[in-house]
């Protein structure tokens, strides 16, 4: 599917810019784009071994505003009119495109309004009214909340910016894939996360206007597959609590879905099991804080391995902007599944000593005991009989199957509780 630059006119492209615009954006030839910060492009050997392909990772985390979508909200103010400026501009959103646009709004000096849903995280509210946007709370939920932006937009002639299905937003999200092109002109996959499609899209198009072949895949997670479902004709149900909310888009883009039908050669899809994996592995072996749908690239890479083994491969943490307690559950999720941390269910007489013999073999063991908690009363064992789930800390999977191992070998009848 994917086209050579010979094969792709340039006015192909992005329908609704030239071919001049489009240079001057992914070539950033205003100066307002000096407050997008050209992220770092860099190798990561750990993750590459990991893999088994040339790993590159973009690190869009490191916006002054934790994600990518600054990039979009810049192309689309400086698209517009001094007239346009003056009406000033509005968009619907409770993430990363909401910051990207109170920010930039702000330096250019242009009015920001941006419509959250009545029941959007206050932390999320203050950060966008601290970039120096007018937040109004609309709405139950998104759809709600974008129906209110244009109204507003019709009703005082204030410029809807959308978050991705416009040509001036792609556009500037694939100032991202020509800095990295730049750097590394050779690549030979680009894999990047994929909702509405504006990042994938614009990635693409700027990939081939620069004259590289390389292959372009998305990836989306397995409960929003909605562009999968447009590109490939499928039916596959949209919905669900993911961890990628960032790319947790129910209908994809009208414009982007004809340049990702154009344009890129696959899409994927990752569960959520994959994704909580990509994160951990971003924060312990990379050292650096990914959100779920910033993560979504390395999953598919490790979900797909034969499609990416031993050939350069660039993705993007398209954002860092997760909440702390989340994080914090999934990392201890994913030390579970290591066998790092595991509750055992352990049946015992209900005499005096029992906790010590446990506790001295698994203090043998050399493991360590975190919590321990017995149930007597809410029991189906016998009254003489009682069990404990006791949860313990491990080296590995190796370690914790010689902690259980040597608890069954003193009698003792031992379950692992399921994760």
């Amino acid at each position: 599917m994917t086209k050579t630059a010979q094969q792709t006119r340039e006015f192909d492209l992005v329908p609704g810019l030239t071919a001049g615009t489009f240079d001057a954006i992914i070539g950033r030839k205003d100066p307002a784009w000096a407050n997008v910060a050209a992220t770092p492009f860099m190798h990561s050997g750990k993750l590459s071994a990991l893999t088994g392909c040339e790993l590159w990772v973009k690190f869009e985390n490191l916006q002054f505003t934790g994600a990518f979508k600054e990039r979009g909200a810049l192309a689309k103010l400086l698209s517009l009119s001094a007239a346009e400026r003056a009406r000033g501009v509005v968009a619907a959103s409770a993430g990363n495109h909401a910051q990207g646009l109170a920010r930039h709004s702000t330096l250019l000096g242009v009015s920001a309004t941006i419509v959250m849903p009545e029941m959007t995280p206050y932390v999320k509210v203050e950060q966008t009214e601290k970039l120096g946007a007018h937040v109004i709370l609309h709405g139950e939920d998104f759809d709600e909340a974008n129906a209110h932006a244009q109204e507003i937009c019709a009703r005082d002639g204030k410029v809807y910016v959308h978050p991705f299905d416009d040509p001036h937003v792609l556009a500037g999200q694939g100032t991202l894939a020509a800095e990295m092109l730049r750097e590394q002109p050779d690549i030979d996959i680009i894999v990047a996360p994929i909702g509405g499609g504006g990042l994938l899209s614009g990635i693409a198009a700027a990939a081939r206007r620069m004259g590289s072949s390389c292959e372009i895949i998305g990836v989306q997670a397995q409960l929003y597959p909605s562009m999968f479902n447009a590109i490939k004709h499928e039916h596959n149900a949209v919905g669900g609590v993911t961890l990628a909310e960032g790319i947790a888009v129910r209908e994809p883009g009208k414009l982007t879905q004809r340049i990702v039908a154009d344009l890129v050669s696959d899409i994927l899809l990752v569960d959520e099991r994959a994704l909580e994996r990509a994160l951990s592995l971003y924060l312990n072996v990379q050292k650096v804080l990914s959100e779920g749908a910033g993560a979504a690239g390395l999953a598919a890479i490790l979900e797909y391995p034969e499609r990416f083994r031993g050939k350069k491969v660039a993705t993007v943490i398209c954002g860092g902007n997760i909440d702390t307690r989340l994080l914090s559950s999934i990392l201890m999720r994913d030390l579970v599944r290591q066998g790092r941390i595991a509750r055992l269910r352990i049946e015992l007489l209900d005499v005096p000593g029992q906790l010590t013999k446990i506790s001295d073999i698994i203090a043998t063991e050399q493991a360590n005991v975190i919590e321990v908690a017995y149930h007597k009363i809410f029991s189906d064992l016998p009254a003489k009989k009682t069990y404990i789930d006791i949860s313990v800390e491990t080296f590995d999977r190796q370690h914790l199957d010689r902690v259980i191992a040597a608890l069954r070998q003193r009698g003792l009848n031992v379950e692992m509780a399921a994760y």
